[in-house]
Formats: structure tokens, sequence, C-alpha cells
């Protein structure tokens, strides 16, 4: 970080990831303060802001997304990065969930400035998240010694092509609550304080995630965005499911406290049987192509995709008997074909029993990722009153 008369001058590189765009910045430029840190991290974004105009946050959950990079503090790792959710709405930053999508820009990150040393046709990245404490692999093509930035691979929700990117997480399952199945059932119950009671699956694989069936909560779940985001009733129900559901594994201590902007943790899906679907582009899904429909919440809307950290959860308990996702599917197989808003993602898991729980011994997604931009962010140095210069 430098002073440059009355503004600070931070090194910073955007960077879409996935269905994701975030920032990334390096430890070794911030403050070693936290609360400083993102103080300047909140005026990078332009946060608290529902539209993030004085910053470079897109006014959404997708793009107002942070990775904080380091040197290796893990053995056999090549970089550290620490995931942050950066608020609309309040001043918090939260880094206690992990994005698989910002993970993929941060393995390409790695590559183009050295961390790495190429390797054809594919150098793998080993990337430590602090968020997990766990390891994520990332695989980037490689050819005639140079890193590859044309491809033909294409996800859903992101225009046009590039090279395929593999993600894969290494051991994700109880990695914030110790067990797969935090509460050791592939079903629970959850009772409002209404009485409304509704059938839940917890899995905790990558993050934390809720499953809840669509036709328990009165929809179809092939709804899309200007349908969900509406309905302010529905979101209402999720929310309180998802805080019951906190308090029920321990993450949740006080619900007064609990806003979707400030607590992450448990995330909250929909999930339903196949069918045909327009997806927000007008592109049919048709019922053949997908293995399960899903609708993923991040910061009390609906996501625009499917999270990949989402999609391993899903993926995983899909191969556990007796959950809500294992009785939507026709079949169990590593493989699972997720509809979403803006059309279908791809994810493998490879999970076994062991003892009273689950283990996941991998799990993978196909992405791709592009560096957008280089340069200096800047911060008035009057916001930081805690600073002596």
């Amino acid at each position: 970080m430098y002073v440059y008369d009355q503004l600070y001058r931070i090194p910073g590189t955007l960077v879409r990831g996935g269905t994701s765009k975030g920032v990334i910045l390096r430890t070794v430029d911030l403050p070693k303060d936290p609360v400083i840190r993102d103080e300047i991290i909140l005026k990078i974004f332009g946060s608290p802001s529902n539209n993030q105009i004085d910053g470079i946050g897109g006014g959404t959950p997708l793009t107002s997304k942070l990775a904080l990079v380091g040197p290796p503090i893990f053995p056999d790792t090549h970089i550290s990065y620490t995931f942050g959710q950066v608020s609309l709405e309040k001043k918090v930053i939260d880094y206690k969930v992990t994005c698989g999508n910002i993970a993929s820009a941060v393995g390409l990150y790695a590559l183009e400035e050295g961390y790495v040393q190429l390797q054809e046709p594919v150098t793998v990245v080993r990337i430590f998240n602090t968020n997990t404490n766990g390891i994520i692999e990332v695989e980037i093509p490689v050819a005639k010694g140079q890193i590859q930035y044309d491809g033909e691979f294409s996800i859903s929700g992101v225009p046009g092509t590039g090279p395929r990117i593999m993600v894969n997480f290494i051991e994700t399952g109880g990695k914030f609550l110790g067990k797969t199945l935090p509460t050791g059932n592939a079903v629970d119950t959850i009772r409002l304080d209404d009485g409304r009671e509704y059938l839940v699956t917890v899995i905790d694989a990558v993050n934390p995630i809720v499953f809840v069936h669509a036709e328990d909560i009165g929809i179809s779940g092939t709804e899309l965005s200007d349908e969900m985001n509406h309905n302010h009733l529905l979101l209402d129900t999720l929310e309180s499911i998802r805080v019951k559901a906190g308090e029920m594994i321990g993450l949740i201590k006080n619900r007064a406290a609990v806003t979707p902007s400030t607590h992450a943790l448990p995330k909250i899906a929909i999930i339903a049987k196949p069918k045909e679907y327009e997806t927000e582009g007008k592109k049919k899904i048709e019922k053949d192509s997908i293995d399960i429909i899903g609708r993923y919440i991040s910061m009390g809307s609906l996501h625009r995709a499917f999270a990949v950290s989402g999609s391993i959860a899903l993926a995983a308990a899909a191969n556990i008997p007796g959950t809500l996702p294992n009785q939507l599917v026709a079949s169990v197989h590593t493989g699972l074909r997720i509809g979403h808003p803006t059309g279908t993602i791809y994810v493998e898991t490879q999970i076994v029993k062991e003892g009273d729980d689950w283990k996941i011994k991998r799990a993978a997604v196909e992405r791709t990722a592009r560096r957008l931009m280089d340069g200096y962010l800047y911060v008035p140095t009057s916001c930081l009153r805690t600073i002596h210069l």
C-alpha cells in the first residue's frame, strides 16, 4: 500500500472466475490490522451501498467478491487464498464462506504471477484456502510453454468460450462442522415459530448448506429472478428455515442479529425433480438433459446460476442415501447435472461411507476464468481516521 498525496494506492487485479467477478488483492499490499484492512476494502468496493457506485463492486453479490492472496502458508501448496463476500448493505466482509468460482481465477492468477512453473499439457495449482483450511487444486491448460487463453469450452451464465479449467476440492466434507452430515441425519424437520414444518437436508461440503424441496414451499423450482426476488413471503420463509437450521447446527447463536448479508452460513438452496423450463436467456432446458433442478439463494436473493460450493454439496448429498436430493435423482452416480436459472452446471464427486459419516474424497467442477484488468485502487485517507501517518 502506498500513500499518494491524500490517497492510498493499492495494486489490484480485477478477475472473472466462473460466474462471479471480483478483485484479487495481495496481503502484502494491505495493513496487517484486519479492521483497517477491511475499511479499505469496503471503500474499494463502494460498500455499503446497493449499487456500489463509489467503488468497483457491481451492485450484486456475484460481483462483490474478494480474494486475498499471499505466499503459501501450508506445505505442498503454491499460494494461499482467503475469500471474502463483501456486503452491499452493511459494513461487513464475510470470511466464513468460500467460493469455488473465484478459486478458478486465483489458480490462473497464481500461474500468471509465477507462483507456479508452467507444465504441459496441464499445470496444477495447489491452493490453500484459509476459509476452510482445505486444499483446492486448479488445473490450467498449457501448450508450447504458454497459458492457453483460447478454447471451445463454455459455461452457463458466461458468454463466449475459453479453455476448460478444472477446480478440484480435496477432502471437502465437514470443514466447518466436523461432519458431512452435521446432524447425523439424512433428513431433519425444521419447525418455524409460527408452527410451519419443513423437511430439510443439511450438508457440510465446502460450505454448510440447507436443501429444501420446492413443492414443500409452494413453488415449482423453475422460477427465475424476477419471480423469486419479488416474492418477499417466499424469501422470508426461506430465511426463517435457514436461520432455524443454522441454530440447529450451532452456526447461528443470536438470531436477532442475523441478516442474509451479515451471516452467510448456512447457505440455502431449493431443489426439484427434473422438468423442462426456460432459462433467464430464454434457452430451453430439456428434462432429460439434467438430473435435478436447483435454485441457490445468495445474500437473500436468487443466484443467477448455481454456486460452485453449492453444486458440490448438492452432488455429495445426491449420493448419500435418504437425503432430499438423493430422493429426487433417478440414479446415483459420480456426476450430477444441475439445472439452474441460466443453464446447467456439471459436478463430479467421489464419496465413501466411513463409520457413521460420509467422506468427500474429491469434488470437481468445470469453469472458465479471465483476468480483466490490472491497476491501482484508490482510497481517500480521510475515510480512515484510525490511521496515523
